[in-house]
């Protein structure tokens, strides 16, 4: 009997874990916050003396489940538009449920990243080749596409697949390695991506609309977005749809 009440006292004055957060509850906590990291000198340079965007990576954070710390590592402001880091798409999309695989391979000319939803048949695949890069004026230029080529290829191609295959995960958060070989803003508002012309934008095949519809067609069960919302959404980002497409994505409706 004593030795049982030595254990209970034992367990009731043993110290207990305190946990530690910087999470802000509110605007002005988060205020503060963003006026004290911006002080700091273990914060990326970008965000030193600049508390309004550690306020907007500090959010964005939140919306994509990222703490403080990690928002600021991971969120990039390039050309005034807030983009994460490929490594942390990488991250994002294979902590979520809905992730089934993802596999990148490189052939030395192409990198191909495939991506498998759960609950989905149908695999996504994002591509881009050497030969892509010199469509768009990457290759050789100045910098990591000189340096690190295959690297740049693989963030291209997984941005491709990860932003069609995960676009709830992702929130829409463009890509800081693609927005890094946008030119900044020249007074308009709007980044120029080099000197030649805007090209045309290409219209999805059949077979690219049968195999993405899935994963867009729950987007809209879940509430996410309207069938009207989805497509502005989609062609603001990639190609264009069809009527007949556009027709089919309108019969979609909110899951119940």
């Amino acid at each position: 009997m004593s030795n049982q009440i030595a254990e209970r006292q034992e367990l009731q004055v043993a110290p207990q874990k305190q946990s530690f957060s910087l999470a802000p509850k509110d605007f002005e906590q988060a205020l503060k916050f963003s006026e004290m990291m911006s002080k700091s000198n273990l914060v990326p340079k970008e965000f030193v003396g600049n508390a309004g965007n550690i306020m907007v990576a500090v959010q964005w954070g939140m919306e994509l489940g990222l703490q403080p710390m990690q928002a600021m590592q991971n969120i990039a402001v390039i050309n005034g538009r807030p983009s994460i880091w490929g490594d942390s798409v990488m991250a994002l999309a294979r902590s979520s449920s809905l992730c089934e695989y993802i596999i990148e391979e490189d052939d030395g000319k192409t990198a191909i990243c495939r991506a498998k939803r759960r609950g989905q048949d149908a695999e996504i695949v994002g591509t881009f080749s050497i030969e892509d890069a010199t469509k768009a004026g990457l290759a050789g230029k100045q910098g990591p596409w000189t340096q690190y080529p295959k690297r740049m290829r693989q963030m291209r191609a997984r941005a491709f697949c990860l932003r069609d295959a995960f676009p709830d995960v992702l929130r829409g958060m463009p890509i800081a390695e693609e927005l890094q070989d946008y030119e900044p803003s020249t007074g308009n508002g709007q980044p120029q991506t080099s000197q030649r012309p805007v090209a045309e934008k290409s219209i999805y095949s059949d077979e690219e609309f049968t195999s993405k519809s899935g994963v867009w067609e729950q987007i809209v069960a879940k509430g996410q977005k309207t069938p009207d919302e989805l497509i502005i959404f989609i062609e603001s980002k990639n190609a264009i749809f069809t009527e007949e497409q556009k027709q089919t994505i309108k019969t979609w409706v909110k899951a119940e």
